[in-house]
């Protein structure tokens, strides 16, 4: 197969990519020139897996199909894996794709291009503690679902246990670790409502951060408010403490031991280890490195968010957000659509902070907002900043699915909560 882009990859980034090229490529040119490939034939907005893992969100409802979204937006999709990877010659290959029982679906496929853009995401950085593969992670829908399976599973077990009681240790105090440990506290209440007196049990979240602070990238008024918060709603909060070991039923730190019946690992990311197959040169944490046009040292070859460690300013390289990822596909998205066309384009990728914005559970948030006039920022907190952060998953749907099957789907959620209920127990 041959196709003129290639985008491998359909996070936050790729997806929005794919669908501006094809929209501009128009019905006829986009199917034909743009290729999407994703290892997953469905999307979920990433930064939304916390809810997913807590039961508060549903996949089956919330995940969009790549191959429908192709159709809408007017660019080609393809189930697979990326193995190979030849920049010198411009091709790639996938990876051959079993059912279950072992029988081969489809075989491995060479995909030749004249563009690539790797958008490959990222995955945790355990920084070597032992015992990691007891802990949780929430890299991808799969992984959400399988940790809302075992919750539910947990929470039956405590309900019925001598101690009626559940302890959870999330490590990790950036905004991954205190959404879950807030939303997961949401969905126990919820437990508890529909339960009778003999079947309610206790439940303690402890949350983990090796820094003097949770939430350490946000401003310290943002930080002090979200711990508030997290206190209030009963969730334990050690800050300046360090993971040394995770056993089955604790976890050893350097200020003692915590009981643990399971653990979620939030802490840091870390791009793929095979990304140091693929030719191109990467930093200690295996992300592409690129240039202020997010191109590697081969022509035609591009990374854009979590995977490409891209320069911003004193030093520093762009941080690993859904809105960086955002901007990047809207440079990118420019920087092709003149390259198909023939013409110059020299401008290079600037990434503007808007600010940030955590979820603390149902009708709470907390973040500050970057003022592009004063060039300060602004606290917000409360029920205005549950919704900005509702709005900004609609902003990403807008620019994949169009404004009116964005209200369309906003009100089916809202319907359908209404009949089935916040939590998702099944």
């Amino acid at each position: 197969m041959y196709y003129d882009t290639v985008i491998i990859g359909g996070g936050a980034g790729g997806l929005e990519l794919a669908s501006k090229l094809g929209r501009a490529l128009g019905r006829k040119n986009g199917p034909e020139k743009v290729l999407l490939i994703d290892r997953s034939p469905f999307h979920i907005w990433k930064p939304t897996l916390h809810e997913v893992a807590a039961g508060t969100l549903n996949p089956q409802q919330e995940g969009l199909s790549y191959s429908i979204l192709a159709r809408a937006n007017h660019f080609s999709f393809v189930l697979g894996e990326l193995v190979k990877f030849q920049p010198e010659n411009k091709t790639l290959s996938l990876q051959a794709v079993y059912h279950e029982n072992g029988e081969m679906i489809i075989p491995e496929r060479l995909i030749s291009f004249n563009r690539c853009v790797l958008a490959l995401g990222s995955g945790s950085n355990f920084f070597g503690t032992p015992g990691s593969e007891h802990a949780y992670v929430l890299e991808n829908a799969q992984d959400a679902q399988n940790f809302h399976t075992h919750l539910l599973n947990l929470f039956a077990k405590a309900a019925y246990s001598a101690d009626k009681s559940l302890n959870v240790v999330i490590v990790g105090g950036g905004a991954t670790g205190v959404e879950l440990s807030a939303e997961m506290m949401e969905a126990y209440h919820e437990i508890q409502n529909n339960v009778g007196t003999e079947q309610r049990f206790r439940i303690q979240i402890t949350l983990i951060e090796a820094a003097p602070r949770i939430l350490a990238g946000l401003p310290k008024k943002v930080s002090e408010q979200a711990t508030q918060a997290l206190r209030q709603k009963q969730i334990k909060v050690l800050s300046g403490t360090k993971v040394s070991e995770i056993l089955p039923d604790k976890v050893e730190t350097d200020q003692g031991s915590i009981p643990a019946d399971v653990v979620v690992w939030a802490a840091g990311i870390k791009a793929a280890d095979r990304n140091r197959e693929y030719g191109l040169p990467v930093n200690r944490i295996n992300q592409f490195e690129v240039n202020d046009q997010l191109q590697t040292p081969f022509d035609g070859v591009y990374a854009l968010g979590d995977c490409a460690a891209c320069p911003w300013e004193e030093g520093k390289l762009v941080p690993a957000r859904a809105q960086a990822a955002h901007q990047q596909a809207d440079f990118l998205c420019k920087l092709l659509l003149a390259q198909i066309a023939g013409k110059p384009f020299d401008q290079t990728f600037r990434y503007k902070d808007s600010g940030s914005l955590v979820s603390l559970g149902n009708n709470h948030g907390v973040g500050n907002l970057m003022g592009s006039l004063s060039g300060g920022s602004f606290f917000i907190e409360g029920l205005i900043a549950k919704y900005m952060y509702m709005s900004l998953h609609l902003l990403h749907h807008k620019t994949i699915l169009g404004y009116g099957k964005t209200v369309l789907l906003a009100l089916a959620r809202i319907m359908q909560k209404r009949v089935s209920g916040r939590l998702k127990l099944h």
